[in-house]
């Protein structure tokens, strides 16, 4: 068995860092279509309409059923399969685009319970005694409900974050070169060789990414204590 190479786990880290980009936007996107799309999701969830509310409740159902790469394949194979029975073809469509769309459904399922619950968790009494107060229903929502629904989604939408980098860096099984997908062409350039190497300086590099997105909501979770303190104390 060949021995372990140390050195050569800075040599793939330094050559796979700078792709950290194409992970961090494809993140970005997601982050953005996804939440959108759950938004709307726990808008019906929330709602008196039974059937937007079923709607709703059948589509996170139905997407959380789904592990991750079956959807990727369905999605890349599956479209371009769909509209081209249509006359319509997107065979030269960028990967990012197949990931994106993958990824914004899964986050969107996932989004919409870290809203619902988030929004359910502050007692209905406070946006009541606001309305009372002669707020509108949008001062209250903005005032009272949504500061204290954000901390306590906050958490939850940490671990969404991680779950969706981690799940992203199957991406790479459709040929997107991210992290991961960068990763791969190394050992295939290698013919094999440093493999372990080259997932250990993988593992470092999920590693920061955790990091980062725990210290970058942990410090918006201290702001918001902070504000709610001042709050409280009427300053």
């Amino acid at each position: 068995m060949r021995p372990l190479h140390p050195s050569y786990i800075l040599v793939a880290f330094v050559k796979i860092f700078p792709f950290i980009t194409v992970t961090l936007a494809t993140m970005a996107g997601t982050v953005f279509i996804g939440g959108f799309i759950g938004l709307l999701l726990a808008s019906a969830k929330l709602s008196k309409n039974k059937v937007l509310a079923a709607i709703s409740d059948t589509y996170v159902y139905v997407v959380r059923c789904i592990p991750s790469i079956v959807l990727l394949f369905i999605i890349y194979y599956g479209i371009p399969e769909f509209l081209q029975s249509f006359g319509i073809s997107i065979n030269d469509s960028s990967k990012w685009f197949f990931v994106i769309t993958t990824f914004s459904i899964l986050f969107s399922a996932s989004m919409a319970e870290v809203m619902r619950s988030a929004y359910e968790s502050v007692d209905k009494g406070q946006r009541e005694a606001a309305l009372a107060s002669g707020m509108t229903e949008f001062q209250a929502f903005r005032r009272i409900v949504a500061p204290q629904a954000i901390a306590v989604a906050l958490p939850n939408f940490a671990n969404s974050l991680v779950k969706l980098m981690k799940e992203g860096s199957l991406s790479y099984t459709i040929g997107m070169v991210d992290v991961m997908g960068k990763g791969q062409l190394l050992i295939g350039l290698n013919q094999g060789s440093y493999g372990l190497e080259t997932y250990i300086a993988l593992a470092l590099i999920y590693w920061i990414l955790t990091l980062l997105i725990e210290k970058v909501i942990g410090e918006i979770e201290i702001r918001l204590s902070r504000g709610k303190r001042k709050v409280a104390l009427g300053g």
